[in-house]
């Protein structure tokens, strides 16, 4: 595979979900974002609604970071992240509902998200790869792609199990078949850690440092 630099910032999220960030902050992070080339921003859903410029999209979280919450409340904080201008939702599933084989539970979770998720709008679901058994990470893709989901993610970057790992963003994509997106996020910051994913099958990047990334393809042979 060979991916120009800017070919490779089409795939990222460029994203600042620190609770301690302000509003300069998430300006800043619109203008290196845009410097950057990057596919969309993902802030917090407080920080909406966001000025961006043209062909930059807004991504947003919802039941973040546990995915403890009722599914009405993640479905009406979509909601409202649509009204107030996001292109996206990345929500997180109850990975406990995941871990017992509830796949219909985590179905339903993901459908009421879905339906306050209007077409042309895009729905992530999170399900925390890193804290599932392979077994959950194909059901829960399974009861994703059922309830109408657009991508698969790996992970929140706030769990304590990790983020991304290669094998988990490979049985994701085999368990979707290209049918679904598939999203790596979590502790992905070399070019090479952002080039493994995409060989594994994904199809977008969550990143932080995203400079930092996009600049190691400049000393890679791999792009």
């Amino acid at each position: 595979m060979t991916l120009s630099r800017a070919e490779l910032a089409q795939y990222v999220d460029h994203t600042l979900l620190k609770p301690e960030s302000t509003p300069a902050d998430v300006a800043d992070l619109i203008a290196e974002g845009a410097d950057l080339g990057v596919f969309s921003v993902c802030v917090s859903p407080s920080m909406l609604p966001l000025e961006t410029p043209e062909g930059l999209a807004v991504a947003t979280v919802c039941g973040f970071p546990s995915g403890k919450h009722h599914s009405s409340v993640k479905a009406a904080e979509a909601a409202l992240s649509i009204a107030q201008g996001a292109d996206e939702i990345d929500m997180v599933i109850d990975i406990a509902a995941a871990n017992e084989g509830r796949f219909d539970d985590v179905q339903a979770d993901v459908a009421a998200v879905r339906a306050a998720v209007p077409e042309g709008k895009i729905l992530k679901v999170i399900i925390e790869s890193a804290a599932l058994t392979d077994e959950a990470i194909v059901g829960a893709c399974q009861a994703s792609e059922a309830a109408g989901a657009d991508f698969v993610k790996t992970s929140t970057g706030f769990h304590p199990a990790g983020g991304a790992s290669v094998e988990a963003v490979r049985l994701m994509a085999q368990t979707v078949g290209g049918r679904l997106g598939v999203k790596a996020s979590g502790g992905i910051r070399t070019a090479e850690a952002a080039l493994a994913m995409i060989d594994a099958g994904a199809t977008r990047l969550g990143l932080s440092g995203t400079r930092a990334v996009l600049d190691g393809t400049e000393s890679t042979d791999a792009y």
